[in-house]
């Protein structure tokens, strides 16, 4: 590595090869000589980092071929008299580094970067490969190594590897408390920010700072804010340009991930003086909710009958149902499996890091309401890793 340059907080190899081990494994099990993943954004492009820890950013698409039995082969877009990109000293375990000056913009340039996987596929004489994410792999890719591949087999490997993925090691684990330990940290200063004449945006541009200071990598801050007796809702920074008063009350979810690339997220409300009593009692109701969520969470269980049991909770407060996704993975994505909803397959496990977030909305849409707070999944039960109070906080106002 590099004396003047390194990856500012870089994933142990020791980890790194704990992954391999188990995914060439889940390879050998389905009986596929390559997996291909291909991101293109840190907030859910997680497979790349998995495999390389190296993310994907700004819509510049990675593409990683991992094979069952040698190293990787990493695609990226750039071209000479450039270096091959990520530097050498960025890189381990990948065999060769490959650019072309490809971009998704330029549909022209589609083939660039298909031509390279495709060529890497062929000359190994691999005959059939894994793809991870189906639903936001490049459909051009993929069918270029149909057409120009005849003998290549493409099959989805996505639940296999998500499995390993959602079960977090030490390592990880310690990433994943060390996120929250930051959003901790903005929480308590949120009170010295959140201050009458300022807009929504402005609210946004100061965590965001203290957030680069603290090594965070990716941010996203929705906002929220009314006056008494109005539901704040929550809004993503397009449309923070509401001006805070006195008396109002903010709403402000804090989706980001920490040092090294593992999201966690909280959400608070704070209230720039007494807050209105039906917020108070909504408030009070969603916490619940969340602590009913965590004691429902175990080893074995199927996801989404926690949803319906936290749902038929919500209903009898007098609270609407919540068919958002209100629990969730994290990690190195966002959002990650195992997901609270129908169709989830994966049962929960030990050492699942998992965002836990009802909501409490009034049928008359005016009173909003929720604690969003990361649980580690344990064989004794959920444990609470944030510590900020799970209350309304006052923010007094002179």
């Amino acid at each position: 590595m590099s004396v003047e340059r390194s990856v500012r907080t870089p994933i142990s190899l020791t980890e790194l090869e704990r992954r391999w081990k188990l995914i060439r494994a889940a390879m050998k099990e389905k009986g596929v000589d390559g997996l291909l993943a291909s991101d293109d954004n840190k907030w859910l492009g997680g497979y790349v980092r998995y495999l390389c820890d190296i993310p994907g950013e700004h819509c510049y698409p990675k593409t990683v071929y991992f094979p069952i039995d040698e190293e990787m082969y990493l695609f990226n877009s750039g071209g000479e008299p450039l270096p091959p990109s990520p530097p050498e000293w960025a890189v381990r375990g990948v065999k060769q580094r490959q650019m072309r000056p490809y971009f998704r913009t330029l549909n022209y340039t589609d083939p660039m970067d298909a031509e390279l996987v495709a060529d890497a596929i062929k000359r190994r004489g691999d005959k059939r490969v894994a793809i991870l994410g189906a639903g936001k792999f490049p459909l051009f890719l993929y069918k270029y190594i149909e057409e120009k591949l005849s003998g290549v087999e493409l099959v989805d490997m996505t639940d296999e590897i998500d499995a390993i993925k959602a079960v977090k090691s030490p390592e990880e684990i310690e990433r994943c408390r060390e996120a929250c330990r930051v959003q901790d940290i903005i929480c308590a200063a949120m009170p010295t920010i959140i201050r009458p004449g300022k807009y929504e945006y402005q609210i946004r541009g100061e965590i965001v700072k203290i957030l680069f200071d603290l090594g965070g990598e990716e941010f996203l801050i929705m906002i929220g804010s009314s006056s008494p007796g109005s539901q704040t809702g929550q809004f993503h920074p397009f449309y923070q340009n509401r001006q805070i008063k006195k008396g109002d009350q903010v709403l402000i979810m804090i989706e980001v991930n920490g040092p090294g690339g593992y999201y966690g997220e909280i959400a608070r409300t704070w209230s720039l003086g007494e807050p209105p009593e039906e917020l108070v009692k909504a408030y009070a109701a969603a916490v619940e909710a969340q602590h009913l969520a965590a004691r429902l969470l175990k080893p074995g269980v199927l996801p989404y009958t926690v949803a319906e049991q936290v749902n038929e909770f919500m209903v009898g407060k007098g609270y609407l149902a919540d068919k958002r996704l209100m629990i969730h993975g994290q990690g190195y994505d966002l959002v990650e499996r195992p997901g609270f909803q129908p169709g989830e397959t994966m049962l929960l496990q030990s050492n699942m890091f998992l965002a836990v977030h009802p909501i409490a909305l009034t049928p008359d849409f005016q009173t909003y309401a929720f604690s969003c707070d990361d649980y580690l999944l344990t064989e004794q039960g959920a444990e609470l890793i944030h510590k900020t109070p799970q209350e309304i906080i006052v923010v007094p106002c002179y």
